[in-house]
């Protein structure tokens, strides 16, 4: 039995899953805030999810726990960084998970869990390598190697959300400050907030997504137009990643996956920015969606783990 959990920042969602990805008990509850607080909040959660498995609880003996964070995880350490639950920052989080649970705990990246929970049993089941970009509040990446996370040596592999956006010209706006201290990433064009604000720029009007795509779903030419500007977007912001990492798929989640035509539209474009004219690289929707980070994170132990005596 495998557990996961996904620790955002308004939710705690968990889940237990077969070896064959079968689910048998979910769990779902707000993130309270504080350290203390959360520990005990994980604690409910792998207790509930224990409580629904009724004649499969034995299953879920005392074995691992996977955990999804957002942030920049350095699983070596156990510690995350740069994190939007703050009272987590540079904490042994690892840890003490593991001491309040009772069990081994590894963390990883909540778009690392994400791309190796599509990689598993979704939408890029069967690549050698999967590129995932999250798009939503804001633009995570992660990597995936013959089914393994690829985390890199500081915990940044894939974090492309934070790169400048390729080839910018005055169509996609004004550059804008990014969280990150920088200005002009790619995560302040692609992201949710990105959107309506190109917009804004090339019609004036102050929309959200959903109603950007629904006007262009109803014939609006300019919200169509604005969609076809962010796709472009998207296809040059890619297009160094297939030149450098070559993956087979990259497997798209978050709010914006559900822009109409999205892949089409991208895959149209990339090769008029990547070396390959052609790419044989596919993009495809999370099948899983926004289950992707606490399925990934329930995978983050494999089968050869089962008997692991490590805590962290």
């Amino acid at each position: 039995m495998r557990l996961g959990i996904d620790l955002g920042g308004t939710k705690i969602a968990a889940v237990a899953l077969d070896e064959d990805g079968t689910e048998r008990a979910r769990h779902r509850r707000q993130t309270p805030r504080g350290y203390d607080e959360t520990m005990a909040a994980l604690a409910r959660a792998v207790e509930d999810l224990l409580g629904g498995l009724g004649e499969h609880r034995r299953a879920g003996g005392n074995g691992p726990v996977g955990i999804s964070l957002p942030g920049v995880v350095d699983a070596a350490a156990g510690r995350v960084r740069a994190v939007n639950l703050p009272w987590l920052d540079g904490r042994p989080f690892a840890e003490d998970a593991a001491r309040t649970l009772g069990r081994p705990v590894r963390i990883a990246n909540d778009a690392n869990c994400f791309t190796l929970s599509e990689a598993a049993d979704g939408a890029a089941a069967g690549a050698r390598v999967a590129f995932g970009i999250i798009l939503g509040t804001g633009v995570g990446g992660g990597i995936v190697a013959d089914g393994r996370i690829l985390p890199g040596a500081n915990g940044l592999a894939g974090e492309w959300g934070h790169a400048p956006l390729p080839w910018r010209d005055a169509e996609d706006g004004p550059a804008v400050a990014c969280g990150c201290g920088r200005t002009g990433c790619l995560e302040t064009v692609l992201c949710g907030a990105g959107l309506t604000r190109l917009h804004r720029h090339r019609t004036g009007d102050d929309l959200d997504p959903p109603e950007i795509a629904a006007r262009a779903a109803a014939g609006d030419s300019a919200a169509a137009g604005t969609l076809d500007r962010h796709a472009d977007a998207l296809a040059r912001a890619l297009a160094p990643v297939l030149n450098l990492l070559d993956p087979d798929v990259v497997v798209v989640g978050g709010g914006l996956s559900a822009l109409p035509g999205l892949c089409e539209a991208v895959t149209a474009r990339w090769g008029g920015w990547s070396l390959a004219a052609q790419p044989r690289t596919r993009m495809a929707v999370a099948r899983h969606g926004g289950e992707s980070g606490m399925r990934g994170a329930a995978r983050l132990w494999g089968r050869e783990d089962a008997g692991t005596a490590s805590r962290a």
